[in-house]
């Protein structure tokens, strides 16, 4: 789509963000192509301007100066995001948040810090190195941490350590007027009105621009193993997971890759993993003797359920080797077909449901033909799907299209949700009505009070008025 702005006021606005911030405002052509998109399949939206602020004040400025000309909003992270979130659909300011990036405060004591949005969630780890805390939750590119608070994002360690809208105790957010709110605190818990802090969590950038984060830590477990194993058939496997998560079993990491994904992974980790359904593990505890005793607890019940070839990782070389290999499976997935572009999708249900929704799902790819490996976080009842195709073919998008709505709407119809972890953005705005009911025109109503003229990331999440 074009951009809003006439010519005349994107020259005014360049103009004036450049006596704000200099050469931190920029309309390069590089620049804006860079800031048009992020990892998803969706079209490209052009910015009509990047900036690059250093401090919750220079973004309050910015906003104001936008705000001025009418201009749309887009925080920028560092393009992770899989929905179109980041897009600049109707051009506007592209608010690249990367340069604050430092870590405020941390309190070992009280397990928590205080961080700016720019922040990766890696760099924050490496600060925290050799402090005996860390901040565990991963999703495995190197997000900043305003990005996962913004699509309330979590990864592979959120079975055991929880999601963004568990570990972000309170924000500083710049409002669409430009002001500054704090939410939030440090005290664990509190009855002191409403939860704004949940509310931004999640809002994708169209409530405000979160530029700090205070979030809470754990400490690091004294004994880690991990673990692989091989299954026979997709219903072992994941009603080896069902198993595990009922009689509570403290996992903290369990993965599911089916055979498309492994064979990924093998080709572009160069390992050498069996074609079959696996599941990657890791455990964490106050023991060697308690890691050991879960998981040999674990190694019986995929037993049961027609697991074999169970391989420790015990050394921390073999374990960082294995879960790169996991956290690899995205540009695993993609290298499978050189040239082809991939579209990723995620849904979450009851675990209970896990197993229908995942065989469903299998049975309707391999209808398809299309190329769609199946990976998961499969402990709390998320998985994903990455179709590798041709953008240039139009019968290979119309059956991802398909693939993709009936998945949707399975995992709805089994009580759960069009998007575990990436999102709504551009790509699942049309499955809102379906999930929330009258509740969407409450979200409308709190979208309208803190954004009246639709200027922070318009076109994201649901058309302001139905």
């Amino acid at each position: 789509m074009a951009s809003v702005l006439s010519e005349d006021a994107r020259a005014a606005l360049v103009a004036e963000l450049r006596a704000l911030l200099g050469d931190r405002a920029t309309s390069n052509p590089t620049q804006l192509e860079h800031h048009s998109h992020g990892e998803s399949w969706h079209a490209p939206g052009t910015p009509d301007a990047v900036v690059f602020p250093v401090s919750t004040e220079e973004v309050s400025a910015i906003v104001r100066i936008a705000g001025r000309y009418g201009a749309p909003m887009v925080p920028f992270g560092i393009g992770s995001s899989l929905e179109g979130h980041v897009n600049a659909i109707h051009g506007g300011v592209s608010i690249d948040l990367s340069r604050m990036n430092r870590v405020l405060r941390v309190s070992v004591e009280d397990l928590d810090c205080h961080v700016e949005a720019g922040v990766t969630h890696r760099q924050l780890n490496k600060a925290l190195a050799n402090t005996g805390v860390s901040f565990w939750v991963d999703p495995g590119a190197d997000a900043t941490i305003g990005g996962m608070a913004a699509t309330r994002a979590s990864g592979t360690t959120a079975v055991r350590y929880g999601t963004m809208r568990e570990v972000v105790l309170g924000l500083t957010v710049v409002l669409a007027g430009g002001g500054v709110i704090h939410t939030g605190g440090r005290a664990r818990k509190s009855s002191s009105g409403y939860d704004l802090t949940r509310l931004f969590v999640g809002s994708e950038g169209t409530l405000g621009v979160i530029t700090e984060a205070t979030l809470r830590l754990y400490g690091l477990p004294d004994a880690v193993s991990a673990a692989v194993c091989q299954f026979d058939t997709m219903e072992g496997a994941v009603e080896s997971v069902i198993t595990i998560m009922q009689l509570g079993v403290p996992v903290a990491r369990i993965e599911l890759l089916d055979e498309a994904q492994i064979d990924a992974v093998n080709r572009y980790s160069r390992l050498a993993y069996p074609l079959k359904p696996t599941i990657f593990f890791e455990f964490h505890g106050t023991s060697a003797a308690a890691v050991a005793e879960h998981a040999q607890t674990a190694q019986e019940i995929t037993a049961d359920h027609g697991g074999s070839g169970f391989q420790w990782a015990a050394t921390t070389e073999e374990r960082t080797r294995l879960w790169q290999a996991r956290h690899h499976a995205f540009y695993a997935a993609v290298a499978l077909r050189p040239g082809a572009k991939p579209w990723t999708t995620d849904v979450c249900v009851p675990i209970s449901r896990l197993a229908d929704c995942i065989l469903e799902t299998r049975r309707d790819v391999q209808a398809s033909r299309l190329v769609a490996p199946l990976m998961g976080h499969v402990g709390d009842g998320n998985f994903h799907l990455v179709f590798v195709i041709d953008p240039e073919n139009p019968e290979e998008l119309a059956a991802a299209r398909e693939v993709n709505s009936r998945l949707i709407r399975l995992a709805q119809a089994m009580g759960g949700t069009c998007t575990g972890e990436h999102g709504v953005g551009i790509g699942k705005m049309d499955y809102l009505a379906e999930e929330h009911g009258a509740a969407l025109d409450v979200m409308r109503a709190i979208k309208r009070a803190l954004d009246p003229h639709n200027l922070m990331n318009p076109g994201k999440m649901f058309a302001p008025e139905s």
